[in-house]
């Protein structure tokens, strides 16, 4: 084999690999076309619209400087890539109050507002997909979610129960600043001194809204489900 057959042989391997995964993928999610609702799979008739509140942009990009795609995974994977759709909460609640089961797959509209699809690299930490969802169930009659992820995201081992967290805290996201009249509503409770008190910065709030807006579990057109048929119990 002649070193030009080689050289010729190596970037075309790479270079196939790469327009699979990376050319193509980014130009279809660019250009994401809506997908018209069918009376007969959906029930229903109009045009598929994904539903998401809160500061997506901002805080998708406050997501990404910080690294969390680099620990965390937003992408519930094709049954046969793996177990995540049964997974406890990832997919979406087995058993939701108002709608049932509505565990389902990841699928490109699930990023719409997002500069980029943050589907993760590792998973040191739990999947996302899903954490508004989640937070929402748990602190259902108890502390906000807001509460929660702000007093997580400042330092994730000051609750007993994530001791063993490898998540690093985030304090450069949060505010020391004198009391003037009452405290702050938004006020972290720990202690920063006579007189001072820890509120979430702008980065923070956007964050938190992100995180909260993560609830990938809204019925999607039966052309994006590829979800297995679930039995009945499982």
């Amino acid at each position: 084999m002649s070193l030009r057959t080689f050289i010729l042989g190596l970037s075309a391997s790479f270079g196939v690999a790469w327009l699979a995964i990376v050319v193509i993928p980014f130009f279809k999610m660019r250009n994401l076309e809506p997908i018209q609702l069918d009376e007969a799979t959906d029930g229903t008739t109009g045009i598929f619209y994904p539903k998401r509140t809160g500061r997506i942009a901002d805080g998708s990009r406050v997501y990404a400087q910080n690294g969390c795609y680099l620990c965390h995974s937003q992408l519930v994977r094709p049954t046969y890539a793996g177990n995540d759709l049964f997974r406890p909460d990832w997919g979406g609640l087995k058993s939701d109050g108002d709608r049932g089961d509505t565990r389902r797959e990841t699928n490109a509209y699930d990023f719409t507002g997002e500069k980029f699809a943050q589907i993760g690299v590792t998973r040191m930490g739990p999947d996302l997909s899903n954490l508004g969802r989640r937070l929402d169930a748990l602190h259902a009659k108890g502390e906000s979610p807001e509460a929660w992820l702000y007093s997580f995201l400042y330092n994730p081992r000051s609750n007993p129960e994530h001791w063993k967290s490898t998540c690093p805290p985030q304090p450069f996201l949060f505010v020391k600043r004198e009391i003037k009249g009452n405290p702050s509503p938004d006020a972290l409770p720990v202690n920063a001194g006579e007189g001072f008190e820890i509120v979430p910065g702008p980065d923070a709030k956007a964050l938190v809204s992100y995180l909260l807006s993560l609830k990938k579990d809204q019925k999607v057109p039966a052309v994006l489900n590829f979800a297995p048929v679930k039995k009945a119990g499982s």
